[in-house]
């Protein structure tokens, strides 16, 4: 015997629906005779193969296990490799190290194996999340570009992904990141400001001085922290969030990214040397995740970091 009990998702269909739905070995003339002959039940009463079913029902199948054979649910994100860098974990969020290469979302090409989905399969696997019975979906409360690395912030739950997309909103999650560039910066530390333009078919920005029509408003921080030859390591703050805004803006002054193919010099390379390598909370009120105001999370083996340790950048 078989004890199913009605969720809300599968409350309102047909009884014979259901069961044809749930069970891949029950041929539909055995279900029929089944319930004719009240070895299928609800509530322990008998039914019939129309009943609607509601939620909290006690679906009973009184049959052999062969048949009662539980179909095998698919997921696409199922697909998605399991591997993940884990900085942070709680009940709230979780902070992943993104690698280079990887996408943050899906898109027409790689559809199936991205950051998101492999956070998906985690929570899954884990057991904190069930598509079936949850209308959240594991969210991400930031994206960094494919062959950018570094910190995603993860929402476990609405609330969190909510309080999240707040804060980063009014710059209250700050964001650094490691660059290497050409050519040593005139300055130690230096506020750069500039305009930045879009271009959405291109996907590609351009930087003026001045304000043009559509331009925004860029500002990029940036220190030294160290430097070779021809070559400097930045540390590098934003005040505003634009497409591309750190590539395009140290591009335009005449020192852009190592690898950067569309605004640097090695045409045709896209993996600029850039990575988001560190998170700071600094909410400026009460919320569910007050418990991370003050903290600071930071990547580890970052190779950016390595091959400018090994002057591998020439």
């Amino acid at each position: 015997m078989k004890s199913i009990t009605i969720s809300g998702k599968d409350a309102g269909q047909r009884l014979d629906r259901f069961i044809t739905k749930t069970f891949d070995r029950l041929p539909k003339s055995l279900m029929f005779k089944e319930i004719r002959k009240k070895n299928i039940k609800i509530n322990r009463k008998r039914c019939t193969a129309g009943q609607i079913l509601n939620e909290n029902d006690v679906l009973e199948l009184y049959l052999s296990d062969d048949v009662l054979h539980v179909k095998e649910k698919y997921y696409d994100f199922l697909k998605a490799s399991s591997e993940l860098d884990i900085i942070y974990e709680d009940d709230n969020i979780i902070l992943l190290n993104k690698k280079a290469g990887i996408l943050c979302h899906p898109d027409g090409k790689d559809y199936t194996d991205n950051l998101v989905a492999r956070l998906k399969k985690y929570l899954y696997k884990n057991g904190e999340w069930n598509p079936d019975t949850s209308s959240f979906i594991p969210s991400l409360a930031n994206r960094i570009d494919r062959n950018t690395g570094g910190i995603v912030i993860g929402a476990k739950n609405s609330q969190a992904l909510k309080i999240l997309n707040n804060k980063i909103k009014s710059r209250e999650i700050e964001k650094y990141y490691l660059a290497v560039v050409h050519g040593r910066m005139p300055r130690k530390s230096e506020v750069l400001t500039a305009y930045l333009t879009k271009d959405e078919k291109k996907n590609m920005v351009a930087v003026t001085d001045s304000q043009t029509p559509g331009s925004k408003q860029i500002i990029t921080q940036y220190t030294v922290l160290d430097y070779y030859d021809d070559v400097s390591l930045l540390e590098i703050s934003l005040m505003t969030g634009r497409t591309h805004q750190i590539r395009a803006h140290l591009a335009y002054i005449g020192h852009p990214l190592y690898g950067d193919g569309k605004y640097g010099f090695e045409k045709g390379r896209y993996r600029q040397a850039l990575y988001s390598y560190k998170l700071k909370f600094d909410f400026k009120d009460k919320n569910a995740l007050s418990y991370l105001n003050g903290k600071v999370f930071q990547a580890k083996n970052i190779k950016l970091s390595d091959k400018f340790k090994e002057r591998e950048y020439v």
